[in-house]
Formats: structure tokens, C-alpha cells, sequence
């Protein structure tokens, strides 16, 4: 585990360096893919492209899953999922959270997990029973219990334009409730700012496991919880320390909000 871990640290930050050449740049090849709002560009493929490249140098019975080039197949119980650039808009529009996300899972249990915000230089890491850490030092989450003294953060659907069950139901009643809610841009940089304490909470709908498999270990192994709401759009979770969590849950709807509020 110490050799993989090691193994998805350096790849995360050659990643980021990749990332970090092309970053505020004029020739990011900037495509569109699901709708208008879902964007890629050259550093989210050249990334991807290298982190597998890498993955089947050093493991190449292992399987793959990534969200720009889809399922690698391979001949172990081990997957590597991977997201090259989480925080696509963000990274297009010059804005510095977006992050690498790199996970590794051994018949369907994920063992390790590493996220990297590249323009911030934090790495945040996690061992499955060996607790997470940001940049080599130890980390929890926070210890609030009180929404109203709480910050959280979400975000929305990429089909939001299209579909009225698009978070704004659960926006309009968790806002009033804490003291801020922030909208990041990224659901891994979300997860691990939990984790680290920086934020108290989080909530997002229609994720996938690419955005969300290392993060949420990292959460875990910080001492705190993250819960599905929904089962009907594809990952739906809330995170933070299991007392916020709860609260956080009972303002959550588990059901598709129809766009009246």
C-alpha cells in the first residue's frame, strides 16, 4: 500500500503539473461534451492520458475507470478511478480550485485515495484505517454541531438547464439554516475540504464515482461521514462529522423535485 500510495502521489502531481502549464493559457482547446456546460480540455485528456499511461507501465493487470476515456479493463481485482481534472469550469475560466483526483479500490472497496488542487499545492491523501492528511500532516474534520454556525458548500447538475430536479429545492432550504453555503467548482477539492475542516458540510446531487471515490475515503478517514441521499440520480451525497450530517440529511429531499418550490 505504501508503494501504491506513493505511486498516485507522484502521478497526481505530475498531473498537476501538466495541468499548471497549460492553466490561464490561450490554447486550452476548450470542447463542450454532455451540453454547453459540460467543458474539457487539453489538460483534462493529456492528464487522463498520462495518469493511465502510467497506471499500465507500473500495473498492468490493473483495470482502469476514467472519466475522459471510460473503463480500461484489466485482470486483477484492482481499479484505479481517476478524474484528471475535476473543476473543469473552474480551470477554463482562470479560476485555481480544480483538483486530481486518484483513487485505488480493491474489489470494490477503495484502499487509498489522493487529491491534488495543483495552483494551491495541497495534496490530501488518505489510507483506508490509517487516517488522511493534507501536505504530510494529520487531519479532521470539523467538530461544529450547529448549522447555523456552519459553512457548506454543494453544487448543480450539469443538465440543469434542462431538468427542474436541479438542487435548487435543497439549496432554498438549507441556506437560511447555516452561516454561508460556497459553490466551489469541485466535488473532490468539496470532500477534502471537509475533510481538512475548512468547510462543515457538503451536499451535491448527479455525481459520479470519478468525482467522488478518493474523496470520500478521505473523508471517512477524517473522522467523518458521507451519506447518499438519493439513489435515483446517480451519486447523491452529503458529507461533514455525522452530527452535521444528520441535519443536514433532514432538510435534504430524497425524492426528483418537480421545480415548484
Amino acid at each position: 500500500m505504501t508503494q501504491m500510495l506513493d505511486f498516485a502521489r507522484a502521478c497526481a502531481r505530475e498531473a498537476g503539473r501538466i495541468q499548471l502549464s497549460y492553466f490561464r493559457g490561450a490554447h486550452l482547446n476548450i470542447e463542450t461534451k454532455f451540453n454547453l456546460h459540460d467543458v474539457v480540455t487539453v489538460a483534462d485528456k493529456e492528464s487522463e492520458r498520462y495518469i493511465v499511461d502510467a497506471i499500465a507501465k507500473s500495473y498492468p493487470d490493473h483495470a482502469v475507470l476514467g472519466e475522459e476515456s471510460g473503463m480500461h479493463a484489466g485482470h486483477s481485482d484492482y481499479r484505479w478511478v481517476i478524474d484528471p481534472l475535476d473543476g473543469t469550469t473552474n480551470y477554463s475560466q482562470g479560476l485555481p480550485v480544480f483538483s486530481v483526483s486518484i483513487a485505488l479500490q480493491y474489489r470494490g472497496e477503495t484502499l487509498l485515495g489522493v487529491v491534488y488542487a495543483p495552483y494551491l499545492d495541497e495534496l490530501y491523501e488518505a489510507c483506508r484505517g490509517r487516517g488522511a492528511r493534507l501536505n504530510g500532516r494529520p487531519i479532521r474534520v470539523s467538530d461544529k454541531s450547529d448549522t447555523q454556525r456552519s459553512v457548506v458548500a454543494t453544487g448543480f447538475p450539469i443538465d440543469k438547464d434542462r431538468n427542474p430536479d436541479n438542487n435548487l429545492d435543497n439549496l432554498s432550504r438549507i441556506l437560511p439554516r447555516v452561516r454561508g453555503v460556497r459553490r466551489m467548482g469541485s466535488a473532490a477539492y468539496d470532500l477534502c475540504a471537509v475533510a481538512a475542516g475548512f468547510l462543515d458540510g457538503y451536499w451535491e446531487l448527479n455525481l459520479h464515482e470519478w468525482d467522488v471515490c478518493a474523496g470520500t475515503l478521505i473523508v471517512t478517514e477524517a473522522g467523518g461521514e458521507v451519506r447518499a441521499f438519493r439513489t435515483d440520480r446517480n451519486i447523491s451525497i452529503v458529507a461533514g462529522n455525522p452530527v452535521l450530517v444528520a441535519q443536514l440529511s433532514a432538510c435534504l429531499s430524497d425524492k426528483p423535485w418537480s421545480g415548484t418550490l
